[in-house]
C-alpha cells in the first residue's frame, strides 16, 4: 500500500467528521505521521479492530468502523437467513464510542440487518449476554478495553456470545477487504434507522436479566443458612470501588447492593464515564498507577477492600488491607484465590459436579491447575484470550455438560464463575471477590493469609509479565525478528536447560495455530513469548517455583535479566 497515495485520497474527500479534516491538514508536512496512519489498513482479527483514534486507513474513525461493519454485514447476510439477521451493539465511555456504535447500527440497518443497541453505555459482559438473550446473529462491543485514551476498538461476537473464532475472523477480514471505504459502504443515519424500526434500543429487561443471572452465582446465598461459616458472614465490610471512568458504575453497584453490600465508597474522580481518563492515563487495573487514586481513598476511609474495573468492565483488580498498608493482588493471585474459594464452597454445599471443569489460558499460573487437581477438578488449558475459555463453555453446553463448568480465569484479571456469558465478566468477578472476602473475614482470615496458606499447600509460585512496546511499521518487523530469535532456542535458554518447547504456530494439543512459544525450563520454570493480538507489544510471561518467596524472586530476576538483554539487542 502506497501511504502517500492513500493520504492524498483521504484529503480529496468531503469528510463528515471534521476532526479528521483538521488532522489531515495538521500532518501534511510530517512524513512519519502520514506513514504510520496510512501504511496499512487497520487489521481485523479475532479481537476485531483496535487502534489509535484519528484519520487514516490504519486508525479508528467512522470510515474504518463503517467499512468493518459492512464486512460484518456481508458475513451475516451470507450465513444467516433474513428472519435471523440481527446484531446487538454496546459501547463504553471512550472517545467517539457512542458515535462509532451509531454509525455501525446505521450500516447494519442499511443492509437489512436489525440493530439492537443499548440506550446507554454498557459493559462487555452485558453485550455477550444480550447476543444470547436476544438470539442475534452477532454482536459488537465498541471499546479498546484497558488501553490509553488515544485508542478505541471494535470487538465482534458470534451468535454464541463468544468473541469470533479465527475462521470467522478470517472470513470477515476477507469481506472487509472487498469493501471500498468510500463507495462500498451502505449507510443510513441512526435517526432514520430508529424512525423506520430498523434500529431499536435493547429493552431494560435484558439488563435486568443479566443482573439476576450474576446474583444467582453468589455461593454465599446458595449455602444453607445454618452453616456456621456462612451464618457469621457480615456484608457490611467497608469497600472502595472505582470504575476507572468506564462502564462499571451502574452494573457493579447494582449487583453488590442488591446482595447486601451497602458500605461502598466511590473514587469520585473516577466514578463518572470519561474517555479522557484524566486521573488515570492508562486505565488498566493491572497497572499500579491506575490503582493509585483508589488506594488513596481506601487509606482515607479505612476500607478493607478496593475493587477497580477497566473501562469496558470485563477485568477487575483488587487491593486488600495488609497490616498498616494495602497490597495489590495480581490477576493470577486473585484467580487462584477465587478458584480455591469456589471449590471449597461447592464442596461444602454439595454442589460440585461429578465431572467438574476449570478452564485457564496457557499463560496463566500453573498453581491454578494444582489447586484444581486437589479438588478433583479437570483443567483445560487454552490459548491466550478469554474467547477460548468461552469456546470451552460452549462445547460443554453442546455436550449437555454446561453445569460441569465451575470457573475460568486468565492472568490479565479476567474471571467467570457461570455460563451466563461467554466472556470474562467483572460484574460477576467483583461480586465473587466481595463474597470471598466476607466469607474468609468471618473466619478471621485475610486474603493475604489465605494466599500464604495456598502457597504452603502447593509450593511458592511466582508469575510475572513483561511487556515490550514496538510501535509503527518498524515495530512490527522488530517483533517478528525477536520471535524468530526465540524460535532458534531449543536446548539451552540463556543458561537454563530446556525440557520442552511448545510452538503453537505448528499446532499443539489440538489448539488453533498461534504465534506463541512456551519454554519449559529446569526447576519448574516456564517462559511464554507472544506478540499481543491487540497492542503493539511483545509479551513475555515468566513462571517460577521456589522454596519460598525470596528464592522464587531471585530466580525470576535472573531469568528476567537475561531476557531483557536479548530484547535490548533488537532495540539498538
Amino acid at each position: 500500500m502506497d501511504y502517500k497515495v492513500e493520504y492524498a485520497s483521504w484529503c480529496k474527500q468531503d469528510l463528515e467528521d471534521k476532526d479528521l479534516e483538521k488532522e489531515l491538514l495538521e500532518i501534511k508536512d510530517d512524513e512519519k505521521k502520514i506513514e504510520d496512519a496510512f501504511y496499512k489498513e487497520l487489521s481485523f482479527g479475532t479481537g476485531g479492530l483496535r487502534g489509535i483514534i484519528g484519520a487514516g486507513c490504519g486508525r479508528m474513525n467512522i470510515y474504518t468502523v463503517a467499512k468493518a461493519s459492512q464486512g460484518l454485514a456481508d458475513y451475516v447476510i451470507k450465513h444467516f437467513a433474513a428472519p435471523d439477521r440481527s446484531i446487538a451493539i454496546s459501547y463504553d465511555s471512550r472517545i467517539k464510542s457512542d458515535l462509532f456504535a451509531k454509525v455501525s447500527a446505521g450500516v447494519f440497518a442499511a443492509n437489512g440487518i436489525h440493530a439492537y443497541i443499548y440506550p446507554e453505555l454498557m459493559p462487555t459482559p452485558c453485550l455477550s449476554f444480550a447476543v444470547r438473550d436476544l438470539h442475534t446473529a452477532a454482536g459488537i462491543m465498541v471499546t479498546a478495553s484497558h488501553n490509553p485514551a488515544a485508542y478505541n476498538g471494535y470487538k465482534v461476537y458470534g451468535a454464541d456470545g463468544c468473541q469470533i473464532t479465527q475462521e470467522a475472523a478470517g472470513e470477515i477480514q476477507a469481506a472487509i477487504g472487498e469493501v471500498d471505504i468510500w463507495q462500498g459502504v451502505k449507510r443510513i443515519s441512526f435517526e432514520e434507522g430508529l424512525s423506520k424500526g430498523l434500529i431499536s434500543y435493547i429493552p431494560d429487561e435484558v439488563y435486568d436479566r443479566f443482573t439476576e443471572e450474576v446474583k444467582k452465582l453468589s455461593l454465599l446465598s446458595a449455602v444453607a443458612d445454618d452453616d456456621p461459616d456462612i451464618s457469621k458472614v457480615d456484608k457490611n465490610i467497608p469497600i472502595v470501588y472505582t470504575p476507572l471512568n468506564g462502564t462499571g458504575l451502574k452494573p457493579v453497584l447494582r449487583a453488590l447492593k442488591e446482595l447486601g453490600y451497602e458500605n461502598i465508597t466511590l473514587v469520585e474522580e473516577q466514578a463518572k464515564p470519561d474517555g479522557n481518563f484524566p486521573t488515570c492515563p492508562y486505565p488498566n487495573p493491572e497497572i499500579k498507577e491506575a490503582m493509585a487514586r483508589g488506594m488513596e481513598t481506601a487509606r482515607k476511609t479505612g476500607a478493607e477492600l478496593l475493587l477497580a474495573t477497566d473501562p469496558d468492565c470485563d477485568r477487575v483488580g483488587i487491593a486488600v488491607r495488609d497490616g498498616d498498608d494495602y497490597r495489590l493482588l495480581s490477576g493470577n493471585e486473585t484467580g487462584c484465590l477465587l478458584l480455591d474459594y469456589v471449590c471449597e464452597l461447592r464442596k461444602k454445599k454439595g454442589s460440585m459436579p461429578a465431572s467438574p471443569v476449570m478452564v485457564k489460558t496457557i499463560v496463566t499460573s500453573e498453581l491454578g491447575e494444582s489447586i484444581a487437581d486437589s479438588y478433583g477438578v479437570k483443567t483445560i488449558n487454552v490459548l491466550t484470550g478469554f474467547k477460548y475459555i468461552g469456546e470451552q463453555i460452549e462445547l460443554l453446553a453442546e455436550a449437555g455438560r454446561a453445569s460441569d463448568y465451575i470457573f475460568g480465569f486468565e492472568e490479565s484479571y479476567g474471571y467467570l464463575t457461570g455460563d451466563h456469558v461467554r466472556d470474562k465478566d467483572a460484574v460477576n468477578g467483583a461480586l465473587m471477590i466481595c463474597d470471598m472476602f466476607a466469607y474468609y473475614k468471618a473466619q478471621g482470615i485475610s486474603l493475604t493469609e489465605k494466599l500464604d496458606e495456598i502457597h504452603r499447600r502447593f509450593g511458592y509460585c511466582l508469575d510475572r509479565l513483561y511487556s515490550y512496546e514496538f510501535k509503527g511499521a518498524t515495530g512490527e518487523k522488530v517483533m517478528k525478528d525477536i520471535m524468530a530469535a526465540f524460535r532458534n532456542i531449543s536446548e539451552d535458554f540463556m543458561g537454563y536447560k530446556v525440557s520442552r518447547v511448545n510452538d503453537y504456530l505448528k499446532g499443539v494439543d489440538g489448539l488453533p495455530l498461534s504465534d506463541v512459544l512456551k519454554f519449559y525450563l529446569e526447576g519448574g520454570m516456564s517462559v511464554v513469548v507472544r506478540p499481543s493480538g491487540t497492542e503493539p507489544k511483545l509479551k513475555i510471561y515468566l513462571s517460577v517455583k521456589g522454596n519460598d518467596e525470596a528464592d522464587a524472586e531471585a530466580k525470576e530476576h535472573k531469568l528476567a535479566d537475561v531476557i531483557d538483554g536479548l530484547i535490548s539487542k533488537f532495540n539498538n
